[in-house]
């Protein structure tokens, strides 16, 4: 019995060119009391690999957060999956805004403590409490509002391509370092502001809606199903758009177009750019913004080192990168002093 993906991304690629089927890639989050994360991972496993699902994801106690894709005819049966999960059932499905059949190329479900790393460890938290669900055309209502204070919940290479007009954005790295942050300088305000959270598909501000709640705010909102439910809807109503530049998504597309608006700018020379790469030194694999021209004149790399390193041969390489962690420094484009242009 199969319970892990077997297939190297490579391989995998070339089985889904050759299939030359169309995929959607999806996000859903559900937080959810489950008893036996291990046995519900290594189930859905075995439903999902049959579908050909491809994707990220994170099963917990405290519920489950999925960025996959699959074939666009599976859809319907994997629907009929999840609506068979009575927690499941009619879960919002957060369909990408701009599709791409690559866009992940493994199967991977893990089980972690939790599925929304917070730091936090307080037993009388519930994260199901959460705050008001807002639509689209109730979030344009409430930043109209004065006595609103409209916060960033993701990190900052997220909120730096891309954010909501006037939105808080905290310079942070993750979700855990901006809860104490927001309640420090929120604090004096836990009666009379509303406070109006959002993030990527809404799972970050729905623990973060929780926990404010928690910790005594009163008017707590959150966008629901978050920038990606937002453009969606703001297409299909014919709202106003609020959201600037590209919103940052966790798999090979890196993000997604909200508006025409670049916001950011190339860490290497400091024209406007809103493209983020990876270096191509495999033993750096830094994340960071850079444009056409100097990924042309660097060889896609972040720094004169990582392109001396990518000249070598590749044993050479291995050799530098053997018993290296990157974890996730590679995010950290923001404290990298190889960057000339930071945010």
């Amino acid at each position: 019995m199969q319970l892990y993906n077997k297939l190297s991304a490579e391989e995998r690629k070339e089985l889904i060119a050759k299939a030359g089927k169309d995929r959607l890639t999806i996000s859903f989050y559900q937080y959810h009391h489950i008893q036996n994360p291990d046995d519900f991972r290594d189930q859905l496993f075995l439903e999902w690999d049959a579908l050909e699902v491809l994707g990220r994801i994170y099963v917990a106690h405290e519920g489950i957060n999925a960025q996959l894709s699959l074939p666009a005819e599976n859809f319907e049966a994997f629907k009929k999956h999840l609506d068979s999960i009575d927690f499941l059932e009619d879960v919002r499905l957060n369909i990408a805004i701009e599709q791409d059949n690559f866009s992940f190329l493994k199967l991977k479900i893990k089980v972690r403590d939790k599925i929304v790393a917070d730091g936090l460890d307080d037993a009388s938290f519930d994260v199901t409490n959460k705050g008001v669900h807002l639509d689209a055309q109730g979030f344009n209502q409430i930043l109209e509002d004065p006595n609103t204070v409209v916060v960033d919940m993701r990190n900052h290479y997220e909120s730096e391509i891309g954010h909501f007009r006037n939105a808080i954005t905290p310079d942070v790295d993750t979700f855990r370092e901006s809860l104490p942050i927001i309640e420090e300088d929120l604090k004096e305000h836990k009666e009379d502001r509303n406070l109006v959270m959002y993030c990527t598909g809404g799972i970050r501000c729905e623990k973060a809606s929780a926990y404010y709640k928690h910790k005594g705010f009163r008017n707590v909102y959150q966008l629901e199903g978050g920038i990606i439910n937002y453009f969606r809807q703001v297409q299909e109503m014919g709202l106003e758009n609020k959201f600037i530049g590209k919103n940052f998504v966790f798999d090979d597309r890196r993000a997604e177009r909200i508006s025409d608006d670049v916001i950011a700018s190339c860490h290497q020379c400091g024209k406007p750019c809103d493209t983020h790469v990876n270096c191509a030194n495999d033993g750096c694999h830094l994340l960071f913004i850079q444009c056409e021209a100097c990924a042309a004149e660097m060889d896609r790399c972040c720094s004169d080192r990582c392109k001396e390193i990518i000249a070598l041969p590749e044993e050479e390489q291995k050799r530098l990168r053997r018993g290296k962690d990157k974890s996730n420094k590679i995010f950290k484009k923001g404290r990298s002093e190889s960057l000339l242009y930071k945010k």
